[in-house]
């Protein structure tokens, strides 16, 4: 079905931070799936793993145990907050995952009208009915109302507005750490902790959508630690598999004992190719030399980028953090993401006028200085 604005090419191959078309032309890939291929492509390690368990079992659904399954929960407990997780295949599933979670521990505790989610606006968390009703930008909702109720929106980074909105019937406050799909707008680290203070004092639940922040995307396995900020409950997935589709939702202990058998489940979720693709690639990227080799690599990026910014009066501005940044331009981003393909590079706009760059973590120096080469390229062509 016609749902995807796609790019004119046909990608057959891909390896470390390259792919190839059916013609053989390579392409540097600073799109990554968007955010997906954290790792790469074709990472051998995860490779193996995945290779090696489907020999072995592939499916027996989750009315039974797996050992890579096992074996990746307790890795996500024991590198993050949490102390139980939920597995599913993708973010917006772990976003359905993490609203269910949130009521249900609301409705046990409170009582059924205590049901609200306040959101953020200029959020995206997926597109199922449930996803959709917490994302805040229209042109995603247009057509498929009514959605579902007890959802409200209030600006990101505005912690007056939410102080105001949290009231007695809000279960949980739902943001991403940096809004991803909203033109990479990272939260301010001061107001993530005045929401934390607010939704321990008024007991709700903070609930964050990591699931493009997540896998060392920012320098740090999970954005939160970057911020210092803890949520109760966070949603997981793009990079967790490096590629293969798998989401995870992360709570505590005490919030996670709302969740019973029967309540919530997954036929695939955390099958064990999955698991095993998850783990190995959970273990590269949670070595503390790994992210500090990330963080490095962002602050570089960062220099290059504000540079461009110096000669290239058509950025408006420069935001990110890690290896995730976005380029807001005075002019639409079409152009540029064109320009850049023709010269082998990929890169993606959000937002109509933001550059969206997501290398894969395990780009080099002389990567990124070749992929900057070429945008400073393209940005020579634009009229401001």
């Amino acid at each position: 079905m016609h749902t995807y604005s796609r790019q004119p090419l046909l990608l057959v191959k891909g390896e470390g931070c390259r792919v190839w078309d059916e013609a053989g032309r390579e392409y540097l890939d600073f799109v990554a799936g968007l955010a997906v291929c954290n790792l790469g492509h074709a990472h051998p390690a995860v490779a193996a793993a995945a290779a090696t368990q489907l020999k072995e079992l592939v499916h027996v659904s989750n009315l039974y145990y797996t050992t890579p399954q096992i074996e990746l929960a307790e890795e996500l407990v024991r590198l993050t907050f949490a102390d139980r997780v939920f597995f599913c295949n993708s973010g917006a599933e772990a976003v359905e995952a993490a609203l269910k979670l949130a009521r249900r521990y609301a409705a046990e505790l409170f009582g059924p009208e205590k049901h609200r989610l306040v959101c953020m606006h200029n959020s995206f968390h997926g597109r199922t009915f449930g996803a959709l009703s917490a994302t805040g930008q229209e042109k995603f909702r247009q057509g498929f109302e009514p959605l579902l109720p007890g959802f409200v929106f209030v600006p990101f980074n505005d912690f007056d507005a939410l102080d105001t909105t949290v009231d007695d019937r809000t279960c949980a406050v739902l943001l991403e750490p940096i809004q991803g799909e909203g033109g990479v707008n990272p939260a301010d680290p001061d107001y993530l902790l005045a929401v934390r203070r607010l939704c321990n004092e008024r007991e709700v639940l903070l609930v964050f959508d990591e699931v493009q922040t997540g896998m060392g995307r920012t320098g740090r396995l999970f954005a939160y630690e970057r911020f210092g900020v803890t949520p109760d409950i966070m949603a997981v997935a793009k990079a967790l598999a490096n590629g293969l589709p798998m989401g995870a939702l992360l709570a505590k202990e005490e919030v996670a004992q709302a969740f019973t058998p029967g309540t919530h489940a997954s036929t695939f979720g955390g099958g064990p190719v999955l698991a095993a693709a998850a783990k190995a690639a959970l273990e590269i990227v949670g070595a503390p030399e790994f992210l500090t080799a990330v963080r490095e690599k962002g602050a570089y990026l960062e220099d290059r980028l504000q540079d461009l910014k110096s000669r290239f009066p058509v950025i408006r501005e420069v935001r990110g953090v890690g290896l995730m940044w976005g380029l807001e331009l005075e002019a639409e981003g079409a152009p540029v993401v064109d320009a850049c393909r023709e010269q082998g590079l990929l890169v993606n706009c959000t937002q109509g006028n933001v550059i969206r760059l997501l290398p894969p973590l395990i780009v080099e120096p002389a990567e990124l200085d070749q992929g900057l080469e070429i945008l400073a390229a393209a940005l020579e062509k634009m009229p401001l």
